[in-house]
């Protein structure tokens, strides 16, 4: 009987521990170009947490530095062409920015895009595996989405444009 009573208690704990686990979303990133979606880079786990959500990069083929990171728009890699101008993931739009703040401020401003996302560290060995936190996001936010790695850095304002990122180099979307 205490036998019994003892399997039910740890099948009780079992229950309510796995309902302390947080949600979690893998995203495979690829290279973009203008000739469309390339290999696998690696991927991307975002993980929904009391301060936002940690977004833990396993990235490689990388080109060292930092790198512009960000949520854009639509769920889509595929280049677009404006104006005679090819895009790499151009299909994805722009940062994600439902309250139409047009502006690009950074992660921890209330006052830009949503999906402006802090930015990538690559080692010098081209792999990106250091997590970052997005306070503003939760994983209900993603579904949808693409992420973009941009080559070059981010200071998170407008000027020069989007914070000085440039091209598009990787791209993963959020079904």
């Amino acid at each position: 009987m205490q036998r019994n009573g003892l399997m039910g208690l740890s099948a009780g704990l079992l229950l309510a521990v796995s309902g302390l686990a947080q949600a979690e979303t893998t995203v495979e990133l690829h290279s973009v170009s203008q000739d469309g979606v390339g290999d696998s880079l690696g991927t991307v786990t975002a993980e929904e947490t009391e301060h936002g959500l940690l977004l833990t990069p396993d990235l490689a083929g990388l080109a060292p530095g930092i790198h512009g990171f960000h949520m854009h728009t639509h769920a889509s890699c595929e280049p677009s062409e404006s104006d005679g101008e090819i895009t790499p993931a151009g299909a994805a739009g722009g940062h994600f920015d439902p309250q139409g703040n047009e502006t690009h401020q950074g992660p921890y401003s209330d006052d830009g895009h949503l999906g402006d996302l802090p930015a990538l560290m690559v080692d010098a060995d081209g792999n990106a595996t250091t997590p970052v936190l997005a306070p503003r996001l939760t994983e209900d936010d993603l579904a949808g989405h693409a992420f973009i790695v941009h080559q070059g850095g981010d200071n998170y304002s407008d000027e020069p444009k989007l914070g000085g990122g440039g091209s598009r180099v990787a791209c993963g979307t959020l079904g």
